[in-house]
């Protein structure tokens, strides 16, 4: 899964790292992205890490913002 990948070279702890990966687990599905190889996959995976790193907590307030920022329907 790209979101992991992507982590492994961010210092978070624990709870942060779960956080972004529900995160970006209810915006693929929001989306409807399956292939967790997809491009858009990894895309979203940055995006998400870069939203959590604004000091945003919630999940589900993570997704949101990053499927506005990324203008997917």
């Amino acid at each position: 899964m790209p979101i992991y990948r992507l982590l492994q070279n961010v210092p978070l702890g624990p709870d942060e790292v779960k956080r972004l990966a529900d995160a970006y687990e209810h915006t693929l599905s929001v989306l409807s992205v399956k292939d967790r190889n997809d491009p858009l996959a990894e895309f979203i995976a940055k995006k998400i890490i870069e939203i959590g790193q604004t000091g945003l907590k919630d999940p589900a307030q993570i997704s949101a913002r990053a499927i506005e920022e990324l203008g997917l329907p």
